[in-house]
């Protein structure tokens, strides 16, 4: 089976190296039509979503237009459900509030699960 190999890269707006955030942060997708797609970040707020103009788009009528954020803070990163339909996940876990992620959680919208990763400089 071919895996995708793409890697896609977010540099508009405030950049996350700014904010003391590691280098290769982003996500790896683990299930879903794009299975093994990464996203890095490098920026301070990303948005997930159906929405073209989303800075990660998720192209499927399970995710909506706009369904998440992940802000980056001095090495943190948080994840925040903005009115999804379907609602997110991390974890397993369905959150309502801001969330803290560490390396290795799993961050579900819609049909696609995410693992979060952070590499060291």
């Amino acid at each position: 089976m071919d895996e995708p190999t793409e890697t896609y890269f977010f540099n508009e707006g405030d950049s996350a190296a700014d904010t003391g955030v590691q280098a290769g942060t982003g996500f790896v997708v683990t299930d879903g039509p794009i299975a093994g797609s990464r996203f890095l970040i490098d920026q301070t707020i990303v948005t997930l979503g159906r929405h073209p103009k989303s800075d990660f788009f998720f192209d499927d009528i399970t995710v909506s237009r706009r369904h998440a954020e992940v802000t980056l803070d001095g090495g943190q990163a948080k994840v925040k459900d903005v009115g999804s339909l379907n609602g997110t996940y991390v974890n397993l876990a369905q959150i309502d509030d801001e969330v803290f992620i560490e390396p290795g959680d799993i961050l579900q919208i819609g049909k696609f699960k995410l693992v979060f990763f952070q590499e060291s400089k």
